[in-house]
């Protein structure tokens, strides 16, 4: 029930516009985020790299409206990649479809794509993340038609919508790039497990099919994007057993949330990576996190009694 609570207020207008006014909400945030410029999400990676901890970041925001944004956009972020290469950071970009254009004009978000991922070569994935359920085919089509072109473009694929064992089987004579995560959208039934369990052992059965297809000679590279050890622990057993090292596969964790298990990985020598975001259009970001963790609540509301 609250995640469910937690998923609609992502998308209630009215709450995305007061409640990041309130000074208990910023101040919780900033748990997740450093602050809402590309020179704060810079300056905690480079603290992290000096850790040996090399880092992702994002820009958040969704569903832009015209080409000028759009414009703005990948503006953006090819000066977040220019600016961690003079920096010496190991960064990588990661882009939503609908912040580059996909609800107004899916030619204008591929054209988009094409020139991000011309700015990548030689710094990187560009990992697409994945949105809702309305928008996996366009994205699947935007990922494809990059890919033809671009080697160093990646997708993020969901294991609690029940089509995405298909969708990978479409995807992996590609030798695709692929950050696996369970998911963090309100969808029904009929399209996404409800039961965690579900969700677990489609996102398992995932790591271990195209760590096989690696494993077997096909090209690829998986991200585990969780923070769950009941994934961590037998994905990267598997890793091992597959021969499979950090050039093939990480862990991919966000800013400020399992602080503990990140350093443990670092200490054991487990690839890692940790997702940083920015960004003014925190608050549907916010929700769906808080959504993924609700142990992040109550986090929240000792936050409002400080």
């Amino acid at each position: 029930m609250m995640r469910r609570g937690l998923l609609w207020a992502s998308t209630n207008p009215w709450l995305s516009t007061r409640l990041p006014q309130r000074r208990f909400v910023r101040r919780a945030v900033r748990k997740f985020m450093p602050g809402e410029t590309l020179e704060e999400a810079l300056v905690e990676a480079d603290r992290l790299g000096k850790l040996g901890v090399p880092t992702l970041v994002t820009m958040l925001g969704e569903n832009v409206d015209t080409a000028e944004e759009t414009r703005a956009t990948v503006a953006e972020y090819t000066r977040a990649m220019e600016l961690a290469e003079e920096m010496g950071l190991d960064v990588e970009v990661s882009i939503k479809p609908t912040h580059l254009g996909l609800d107004a004009d899916p030619e204008v978000a591929l054209e988009n794509v094409r020139e991000l991922a011309s700015a990548a070569e030689g710094r990187g994935t560009l990992w697409i993340d994945m949105e809702g359920s309305l928008y996996i085919e366009p994205t699947l089509s935007l990922f494809r038609a990059a890919r033809r072109e671009h080697e160093n473009v990646g997708l993020c694929l969901q294991s609690y919508l029940r089509r995405t064992a298909e969708d990978l089987e479409s995807l992996i004579e590609l030798g695709p790039r692929i950050r696996l995560v369970k998911g963090a959208y309100a969808e029904p039934p009929e399209i996404a497990f409800p039961d965690k369990r579900d969700v677990d052992a489609s996102y398992l059965a995932l790591g271990r099919r195209l760590m096989d297809h690696m494993a077997d000679g096909g090209g690829g590279f998986l991200g585990l994007g969780t923070h769950d050890p009941a994934m961590i622990e037998p994905l990267t057993e598997y890793a091992g057993s597959a021969g499979l090292d950090g050039g093939r596969f990480e862990i991919e964790m966000l800013y400020g949330i399992g602080r503990r298990e990140q350093r443990k990985l670092t200490r054991h020598g487990t690839p890692l990576r940790v997702l940083i975001s920015y960004g003014v259009a925190w608050f549907p970001w916010y929700m769906r996190r808080l959504a993924e963790r609700p142990a992040n609540v109550w986090f929240v509301a000792r936050s409002m009694f400080r």
